[in-house]
């Protein structure tokens, strides 16, 4: 379509915005754009159905981990974490682990006993929720030494006394009691064809050295 004019007047181009008024003018639409956006229907306001942030643990006494390695335990049906130099500190973490002690890692030979932790709640400090740690006697007595007839692992120098069935129970090694013949673990080796040729029972044992190589004792 042609444009036409009236007499005596000319026809004018729209004048171009200078650069700096026209990002001025994107901007101002953009916030006017974001303003609607939260603005709900009917003129209320949008309200966050998020809720609250949660708070950030406080940093804690103990370390970042309930029983981490090195913290210590007191004594009782209710297992706390108290300061190691607490009077009421009776036990230390060797270690600590995920899981259960027959899927997770071996505990430490000197283990005296093993403890199961669950840590739940608003206040858990750590990811490390389920799992147990593996303590020792800040004092004696030790049952997880050798030879000391308890302890939740049979390691080289415990005695042990074997039943019909193929199981062994762990014994005093000074204990005089019993008829049941005992064998003491001479050795940790990694499969049986290496104890020595005068072993008289194969114990299985934990770690990368799982057969323990258990001769009979003469002595009782």
């Amino acid at each position: 379509m042609d444009e036409h004019v009236s007499s005596g007047a000319r026809s004018r181009r729209p004048t171009p915005l200078p650069a700096r008024v026209a990002v001025l003018a994107v901007a101002a639409a953009v916030v006017a754009l974001l303003l609607a956006a939260c603005s709900a229907p009917g003129g209320g306001t949008a309200t966050d159905d998020r809720g609250p942030a949660p708070a950030q643990p406080g940093p804690s006494p103990y370390g970042v981990v309930f029983l981490g390695p090195g913290d210590c335990s007191s004594r009782g049906p209710v297992i706390r974490e108290v300061f190691c130099r607490s009077e009421k500190a009776a036990a230390t973490v060797l270690a600590r682990h995920l899981g259960t002690p027959s899927s997770g890692p071996p505990c430490p030979d000197p283990t005296d006993f093993v403890l199961h932790v669950s840590e739940t709640g608003t206040g858990a400090r750590s990811r490390l929720t389920t799992g147990y740690a593996c303590m020792r006697n800040l004092e004696p007595p030790h049952p997880g030494d050798p030879g000391q007839g308890g302890g939740p692992l049979t390691v080289v120098g415990d005695c042990v006394t074997a039943s019909r069935a193929g199981e062994v129970t762990e014994t005093a090694c000074a204990d005089a009691g019993g008829r049941a013949p005992r064998y003491r673990v001479e050795s940790a080796v990694r499969r049986r064809a290496q104890c020595p040729d005068d072993t008289d029972l194969f114990v299985s044992l934990r770690g990368e050295r799982a057969v323990g190589c258990a001769r009979r004792s003469t002595g009782w």
